[in-house]
């Protein structure tokens, strides 16, 4: 059966894909992820980050393929600030982030990574077709975000507009195919070919944890 995707490209200056975070280092994949694309998309529908169950909903229909067309640059963007006893920091866990200790000797730091001219296309919709909302209902919210976009981290602003039109076919990588372009792509493992890999993509919207692994296949589309 042919199914209708959405065409999203992926580009900006400067893009973060996070991948699994330990302590102060925070890395990017080169594919986005299934609950990225959920963030994205709930954003642009307008739901609130208290809506977990909507984020999960969304995240649980969404079926999706990825295409690097231009490979980025990695960029290691390393942060320090000096946080005296009465600075906090604004954080999405619903209070604010303060320094633990009795010296202020040494700063605040974190790492993070980026790519820098990063062009990524993915083929995206939602199955059920017939809850809401559906494939077209996303492809609005795109052209007209309830809020502003980003490309996983806020600074990561997109270079074009997100949605680039539509394709047709019956599996995720066939319509990655439809898209005409070459490079490594990303599909369900259960389509066959390519190498098959796990990858921790998923988060359990309602505690802000790591949801689990999923199998996927990366391989060349010619």
């Amino acid at each position: 059966m042919t199914h209708r995707w959405l065409h999203l490209r992926l580009a900006a200056p400067l893009i973060s894909f996070g991948d699994v975070a330990i302590d102060h280092v925070g890395p990017t994949r080169d594919f986005p992820s299934a609950s990225a694309l959920t963030g994205l998309f709930a954003n642009a529908l307008g739901l609130r980050r208290t809506q977990w169950e909507a984020h999960q909903k969304l995240q649980d229909r969404l079926v999706f393929g990825a295409l690097i067309v231009e490979q980025g640059e990695l960029l290691t963007d390393t942060q320090n600030a000096k946080l005296e006893a009465n600075d906090r920091g604004w954080t999405t866990w619903g209070r604010p982030d303060e320094r633990a200790g009795a010296t202020y000797a040494s700063p605040h730091r974190r790492r993070r990574d980026y790519l820098a001219d990063h062009d990524c296309r993915v083929v995206a919709r939602l199955t059920p077709a017939d809850e809401g909302p559906d494939t077209d209902a996303l492809a609005e919210a795109l052209n007209r975000p309830a809020r502003p976009l980003f490309i996983g981290r806020k600074p990561c602003l997109p270079s074009a507009p997100l949605l680039a039109g539509w394709v047709e076919g019956d599996t995720v990588r066939a319509a990655v195919a439809a898209l005409q372009l070459g490079g490594t792509a990303l599909w369900p493992a259960e389509e066959g070919s390519g190498t098959p890999q796990d990858v921790c993509d998923r988060r359990n919207w309602r505690t802000g944890l790591h949801g689990g692994t999923r199998r996927v296949s990366v391989g060349g589309i010619a």
